[in-house]
């Protein structure tokens, strides 16, 4: 008899929870969480606020991604690719199957590069750099 009371109240304590917590509740209890426009009471009517950025914030442009050299990554391991990518400063790294079979490179030290986009050269460091790679015993 004890277990079916503590059953039953569990039962009502799980009810009374998934109910308190529907989102689609319309009773007037409730407070609207829509945004209420309240007025400050230290501030007049007559003053304005002011701007505190300093100035020529606003005309000063934003700073360009930093540049760096790509190196040249065909022919290389593609977790050592990657890694001298990454030593270069290039974080936006993709890598595909050159074979065109659509394979994953789960384990990288058992590809090659064969071809890498964009070539190797000065980019800004937020370029995408994508490293198309076969496996080991395959031919470019």
């Amino acid at each position: 008899m004890r277990t079916r009371a503590i059953a039953a109240a569990l039962a009502a304590a799980a009810l009374l929870t998934l109910t308190a917590c529907d989102g689609d509740d319309t009773s007037p209890s409730k407070t609207d969480s829509s945004v209420q426009e309240t007025k400050d009471p230290t501030k007049d009517a007559d003053t304005t606020d002011v701007d505190s950025s300093p100035r020529g914030a606003e005309s000063e442009p934003a700073s360009e991604a930093e540049s760096a050299t790509l190196p040249n990554l065909v022919g290389k391991d593609l977790q050592a690719a990657q890694d001298e990518a990454q030593a270069a400063g290039f974080y936006v790294l993709d890598d595909q199957d050159a074979s065109g079979q659509g394979r994953l490179q789960v384990y990288d030290r058992n590809w090659t590069v064969c071809r890498q986009e964009p070539d190797a050269g000065t980019h800004p460091t937020d370029t995408p750099v994508t490293l198309f790679a076969v496996k080991d015993d395959e031919s470019c």
